[in-house]
């Protein structure tokens, strides 16, 4: 490899490291892939306007040498899995209770363009919180996404700041 290239690629691994995690995760499970060292990895995080609700994500983490190989150094692919489960009593905050919801939770996936999403909204006709992961990206959206659900029907639920 030649110097220049060995200095992109340290460059590159600043900035992904920089870039790569999202805030208030806990890192649940790193899955070896393929042998390129490609990886799952399995994420947790709260929502920080609801108590009660864990959310696990899965995204996909590319390796140096993939990143290097197809000459896309700083980004990784925008897919995403999750699901949200209710893991204690639910107490929940001022929430936006609009149809597009409100951004809970964000990790970049490239070092400027791309971030994977996660949205909460309240679905009232049917009692239920959504989360919903997809990709944004400044010139184009992604058709990649996944989607959950928490129900509260017949639950113990406290409403706080409920207007």
């Amino acid at each position: 490899m030649s110097p220049f290239a060995k200095c992109l690629a340290s460059i590159g691994l600043i900035c992904l490291t920089a870039c790569g995690g999202g805030r208030g995760t806990d890192e649940v499970a790193e899955i070896n892939n393929d042998w390129t060292g490609n990886e799952i990895k399995v994420d947790s995080f709260k929502d920080e306007k609801v108590q009660g609700v864990t959310c696990h994500m899965a995204h996909f983490d590319r390796s140096v040498y993939d990143r290097l190989k197809k000459g896309s150094w700083f980004e990784n692919p925008s897919n995403g899995s999750i699901n949200c489960v209710q893991t204690g009593p639910i107490v929940i905050g001022r929430i936006d209770m609009s149809k597009s919801g409100e951004t809970v939770f964000k990790q970049r996936q490239s070092a400027i363009f791309k971030k994977l999403t996660v949205r909460r909204i309240y679905d009232s006709d049917n009692d239920t919180l959504v989360y919903l992961v997809y990709s944004r990206r400044v010139v184009e959206g992604s058709a990649k996404m996944s989607i959950a659900s928490v129900p509260l029907y017949e639950k113990d639920v406290t409403w706080e700041g409920r207007e």
